[in-house]
């Protein structure tokens, strides 16, 4: 016969979710969350229901209003209008190209930098800050008189260049900060397998930081495709002009109504839109591994 020892009986501590339901700062954070995502989302929407809208239909109602039945002459009027499959192809193969080679540029920067301890790395970071720093405002006629010497001015190529640099600027700078801490035990022992410099960065280096090369690139590639005031000074004709230049250049044109803007700028953000979708899980990696030592 078992004899079993009575346990004292302890009373149910309150579970996570039960203080998590019990705190009203949290329902207030998340009301002024949700009350800011309604003012982003806000314009978008708008946008959206007056791009589908005719002109009667937005005469009639207001901009606020339902359309009765979708109106798609507008998108395809903008959308042959400006050559807009064009325009967003300058536009897709300027942005990748610039965040492949800017971060690629970053990589062998930071690398020398920041793990290669190189003589003076302090002012080559100051200069990289600065470089940042700059307003394009003060670039621009620089970069036009060097691309009219070169033979690249109203050519996609100068573009590429210019904002290569200007990306990998950042890049080198964030990168830097961050290969300083990179694990030393890693570098050993490749360093013990006989593994050169090169080896090293690629097989060692790149895949470790893979999910801040993901970030950066994400990020490059968005603020490639938004850049507005170089691109409409360097590119000036119409077949190499990027889609934020079309739209900014049919802004002022009095042939286009509000169905026809609305448009064009509902075409000119979803690129870039549905392309941060897809690349979000990359940039929670990113930011994780970054807070996650």
């Amino acid at each position: 016969m078992t004899v079993t020892a009575n346990r004292p009986k302890t009373e149910p501590e309150p579970t996570v979710r039960a203080e998590k339901r019990a705190n009203p700062v949290r329902f207030l954070v998340l009301a002024g969350l949700l009350a800011l995502l309604l003012i982003i989302i806000a314009p978008l929407l708008i946008i959206t229901i007056n791009a589908v809208k005719s002109p009667a239909d937005y005469a009639s109602g207001g901009p606020l209003s339902l359309p009765p039945s979708l109106y798609w002459d507008g998108i395809v009027d903008f959308w042959n209008r400006v050559d807009f499959g064009q325009k967003l192809w300058n536009s897709f193969i300027t942005s990748f190209t610039v965040a492949v080679l800017g971060v690629l540029l970053s990589v062998l920067n930071a690398y020398a930098l920041g793990i290669g301890k190189v003589k003076g790395r302090l002012w080559f970071l100051v200069f990289f800050l600065v470089a940042n720093l700059l307003p394009q405002e003060v670039l621009v006629y620089p970069l036009y008189f060097l691309s009219k010497e070169a033979g690249l001015y109203d050519s996609l190529i100068s573009i590429v260049i210019i904002f290569t640099v200007i990306q990998a600027a950042f890049g080198t700078y964030l990168l830097t900060s961050v290969y300083q801490e990179f694990p030393t035990e890693l570098l050993d022992a490749a360093d013990v397998d006989g593994a050169g410099k090169l080896r090293t960065l690629w097989s060692v280096v790149v895949p470790v930081s893979r999910p801040t090369l993901g970030v950066l690139f994400t990020f490059f590639f968005i603020w490639t495709w938004n850049e507005f005031f170089l691109p409409l000074v360097f590119l000036v004709s119409n077949d190499n002009q990027t889609v934020p230049v079309a739209l900014g250049v049919l802004q002022g044109d009095r042939l286009m109504d509000v169905t026809m803007t609305s448009s064009s700028g509902l075409i000119g953000i979803l690129p870039a839109l549905l392309f941060f979708l897809i690349f979000q899980r990359t940039l929670t990696r990113g930011i994780t591994a970054g807070a996650i030592k």
